[in-house]
């Protein structure tokens, strides 16, 4: 998608938002609607619209396309990576946009990052017990016997 098809695709979905906050706040509105919660609603799809314009600026077409997927089958991962990439952006660290193979690397490092912190490990501590040879010598020992 090139800089226009987003910004339509914006745009319409901006028009949809502003009709379905007109149509809420007539006659017959639903309960619990109320004016804080339009501006909440507002306040979020325009968190998500600054979202979508950060990946379109830092992602290649097929590493969005290779993200839309992962979004279909995970959304918490594909969300969390969409921080992730996010934040490295807002921090400097990406320098060009990021292609397929460097988000299919950037997955396989937080695969096993979660595989390292689920895996279970069971530490044996041996304790060393006092042998019966060795009470005796204490016993020879003894300064008072």
């Amino acid at each position: 998608m090139d800089d226009s098809e987003l910004q339509a695709i914006r745009q319409a979905r901006m028009a949809e938002l502003q009709r379905s906050q007109g149509g809420a706040s007539g006659i017959g509105a639903s309960p619990g609607i109320g004016p804080g919660s339009e501006k909440d609603s507002a306040r979020a799809s325009q968190e998500e619209e600054q979202r979508v314009s950060v990946l379109a600026q830092i992602l290649t077409p097929s590493a969005r396309e290779r993200l839309s997927r992962i979004r279909i089958v995970r959304m918490d991962r594909a969300r969390g990576v969409e921080d992730l990439l996010i934040r490295m952006a807002r921090s400097g660290q990406i320098q060009q946009k990021v292609d397929e193979p460097q988000l299919v690397s950037m997955l396989d490092q937080i695969s096993r990052q979660e595989v390292k912190s689920r895996e279970t490990k069971i530490i044996f501590d041996r304790r060393q017990t006092v042998e019966a040879d060795d009470v005796e010598e204490e016993d020879d020992d003894d300064f008072f016997d």
